[in-house]
């Protein structure tokens, strides 16, 4: 089974979901509204549908150029 994240703050509508890791790394780029919110990897896990998941924290949004 994959790695998945638990999203820690950034946009009301991604706080909170759990997400695949593909590939693991240190930073997840979720595409949303136009732009893309980025997070990074914490050393904190959670237990969420019962698996233990890697808390990702937001950090920063980019828009996506045209």
């Amino acid at each position: 089974m994959g790695s998945k994240a638990l999203l820690e703050g950034g946009p009301e509508e991604l706080a909170g979901k759990v997400v695949p890791v593909v590939p693991p790394g240190q930073e997840l780029k979720i595409p949303h509204r136009g732009g893309y919110e980025h997070y990074k990897v914490t050393t904190r896990h959670e237990d969420v549908e019962k698996q233990n998941v890697t808390v990702y924290r937001w950090w920063e949004r980019t828009e996506v150029a045209e």
